[in-house]
């Protein structure tokens, strides 16, 4: 089950049917089922705080993603700054969807064992966002 939720943040337009559809495409992809998929929304602040307890990391993020993966079935909670993400789609040049999008996918390939910290990761994972974007742009109305 994928699941979706705001605090302290206004909940962002989600066309959520397509996007469990486009999540569960793009685990298939990894050879991955979806378990227990908990999305949270929060502001900067939030995030900070969550980074700072269970991370011990003293900076802000767009996402923080908790693995809670068993054998070939993605199981995680993801916490999203909903204002870091605004900040980056301006910063890229990117629409605020856009940048959400890319986002909430970046979580899911971190649970399908996709890194980003090491030499060479970052072009890797971007090139995994970039195909699982293109697939998301398929399955929404034009």
């Amino acid at each position: 089950m994928i699941t979706y939720h705001a605090e302290g943040v206004k909940m962002p337009h989600l066309k959520k049917r397509i996007l469990n559809q486009w999540i569960r495409q793009v685990a298939a992809r990894h050879g991955r089922k979806v378990g227990d998929i908990g999305y949270m929304f929060v502001n900067d602040d939030r995030i900070l705080e969550v980074n700072n307890t269970y991370l011990g990391h003293d900076y802000y993020t767009d996402i923080i993603t908790f693995d809670y993966d068993e054998a070939d079935t993605i199981s995680g909670d993801l916490v999203i700054s909903l204002d870091t993400v605004r900040t980056n789609a301006d910063l890229f040049h990117k629409a605020y969807a856009d940048e959400l999008h890319r986002v909430i996918i970046h979580g899911i390939l971190h649970l399908c064992g996709i890194n980003d910290k090491g030499p060479g990761e970052r072009e890797v994972m971007e090139a995994h966002e970039n195909e699982a974007l293109a697939l998301l742009a398929k399955l929404l109305p034009a």
